[in-house]
């Protein structure tokens, strides 16, 4: 009897699932940017695996929350700002474009800063400074110089420099019996730093920026594509696994990071790191030159993806609150409030360290302002993707309001736990 195979078209192949992933990944890889790097490091050297049970917690958060924006962005074709304007009152997109702006240019300033230290470590003989203006003129180049389609593409290939972190702890000595346990079993210490620690990883990781980018990009591909595009039951599948994939992703990173950090440098006894350089530059003589320079490749690589990301979310929100023409898919003549907006943006993140503003004084202002803004964002999608008005038959089912709810009260919770610590 002739065993039967599966037709062409059905088979898995590397090319069809690549070509399959877009907005999704890149979301999720650019998660993983130089500031969150830092707080993954921070954890590791703090408290050794104790946080790797973390990883597991905000997969699910993070991915209910990034195809629900993901969903907005196709149904409405339209950004989250652009449904706000239209649906909503006025005071809800100025509030959140007040509170979006600083955040983004301090997460902006701390990544380039970051960028500029470690790209030091490599090439001593050149001042920190020298880099980061060689990287914001580069991302500058080529945000304006290159089409939506080649700035996505682009993107999505940097995304590969993740899987750096993914091989370092393969050159260093792991026992994997204790990983899975801390991994499967959560460890709580009920002191500041460790619950703070934790409030960083959530607000690292479910980030109001993503929100914005996700969703603008989904618009952005179904009005590039609309003549190929039909929204139905498979196009929603195709958006959902695009969306979870990448989360996992940015989840996979995160945890091997954590796990680094916290087998090398915890256990020499290294137990604060307060920037990547620092964190790459301890590694070197522990896990060796070639741990070292993965750990600070990636670290560069990760800013080249993050930064035109963290950029472009911001030139969206200000872009359609004023009614400006915008679009990556637009030249600079055709749109240019919206480029002037991403401009400004990477000057005013470069100027920071003229100014004096350490990366970790950046990462504590991000986190203050993501953390006010992210429970109000959170209630404010789920009101969206609740309302059959915006979202028609595509409105949320049982599991996405689960979830939903459940990130917004944990994310709640940090941003009361923030507040109170800044306090006390």
């Amino acid at each position: 009897m002739k065993k039967q195979t599966k037709p062409k078209s059905e088979r898995f192949s590397i090319r069809k699932f690549w070509s399959s992933l877009g907005p999704g990944l890149i979301t999720g890889a650019s998660d993983d940017d130089p500031s969150g790097i830092a707080t993954y490091s921070q954890a590791g050297a703090g408290f050794g695996l104790d946080t790797l049970w973390t990883s597991l917690l905000t997969f699910p958060l993070m991915a209910s929350v990034q195809e629900m924006c993901a969903r907005i962005g196709a149904v409405a074709s339209t950004g989250l700002t652009g449904v706000l304007k239209k649906h909503y009152p006025g005071i809800i997109i100025y509030t959140v474009m007040v509170f979006s702006f600083p955040a983004i240019i301090f997460n902006i300033g701390a990544d380039i800063e970051s960028m500029g230290a470690v790209m030091h470590l490599l090439v001593p003989r050149l001042p920190i400074f020298f880099f980061e203006i060689v990287f914001t003129i580069l991302i500058l180049f080529v945000v304006i110089r290159y089409s939506y389609q080649q700035i996505s593409s682009i993107l999505k290939w940097l995304c590969l420099v993740l899987f750096i972190y993914l091989i370092i702890p393969f050159l260093v000595k792991v026992n994997w019996g204790d990983v899975m346990k801390h991994t499967f079993v959560p460890t709580i210490h009920f002191d500041r730093h460790f619950l703070e620690i934790i409030v960083a990883i959530l607000g690292t990781t479910i980030s109001p920026y993503l929100f914005f980018w996700q969703a603008t990009m989904e618009a952005e591909d179904v009005v590039n594509n609309k003549k190929s595009v039909v929204i139905d039951k498979v196009f929603m599948n195709k958006l959902k696994f695009d969306t979870y994939i990448g989360m996992l992703f940015s989840n996979f990173v995160m945890f091997f990071i954590i796990l680094t950090t916290g087998v090398v440098l915890y256990n020499a006894g290294i137990r604060n790191i307060e920037s990547v350089d620092q964190a790459a530059k301890a590694l070197e003589p522990l896990a060796g030159n070639t741990a070292y320079l993965l750990f600070a490749v990636g670290i560069i690589g990760t800013g080249f993806l993050a930064i035109p990301v963290l950029a472009g979310s911001l030139s969206y929100i200000v872009a359609e609150t004023f009614n400006w023409k915008q679009g990556l898919q637009k030249k600079f003549t055709e749109a240019p409030g919206f480029y002037l907006v991403i401009i400004l943006s990477l000057i005013a993140g470069l100027c920071m360290d003229f100014l004096g503003i350490s990366p970790m004084k950046a990462l504590i202002y991000t986190a203050i302002l993501y953390g006010l803004t992210a429970p109000v964002m959170i209630a404010i999608i789920l009101h969206i993707c609740n309302n059959s008005k915006v979202m028609g038959d595509a409105v949320n089912g049982k599991g996405s309001n689960i979830l939903g709810t459940i990130t917004l009260i944990i994310m709640s919770v940090c941003a009361g736990t923030l507040i109170y610590f800044q306090f006390k």
